[in-house]
């Protein structure tokens, strides 16, 4: 079991930055891969970005890349989001989750989720 508690969010302008972090407690941090996966009003929740916990490796959703970056600092078993110049389109509920194993895209293939934290964007 995975618990996880998501933090960082509120509301923003376009064209700032937010740093989410994403608190994990339970199971051996290290054996997990996490990422952040985003569900805005009336679309379904979809990937952002992904950290692998065993062997490395990330993966960014294309619609944010080079505006977000995904790390981890494993002492304090904490995975962060920075995101940078902030979009309208980057309102969304923002979701830390893990799962066994290799990174993923798809919401369905993570087992444990955060509550979600807010981020709006007003401009």
């Amino acid at each position: 079991q995975v618990q996880l508690v998501e933090s960082g969010g509120g509301l923003v302008q376009a064209v700032d930055s937010l740093r989410l972090s994403c608190a994990a407690s339970g199971r051996t941090f290290s054996n997990y891969a996490m990422g952040w996966l985003r569900q805005a009003p009336g679309i379904e929740r979809d990937f952002v970005a992904a950290i692998g916990w065993i062997g490395g490796g990330t993966s960014i959703a294309d619609h944010v890349k080079g505006r977000v970056t995904i790390s981890r600092e494993n002492a304090k078993n904490t995975l962060y989001l920075q995101m940078n110049s902030l979009q309208h389109e980057d309102t969304a509920v923002y979701y830390c989750a893990a799962r066994l194993g290799r990174v993923a895209i798809l919401p369905r293939q993570y087992d444990y989720w955060g509550q979600g934290t807010q981020v709006t964007v007003s401009s």
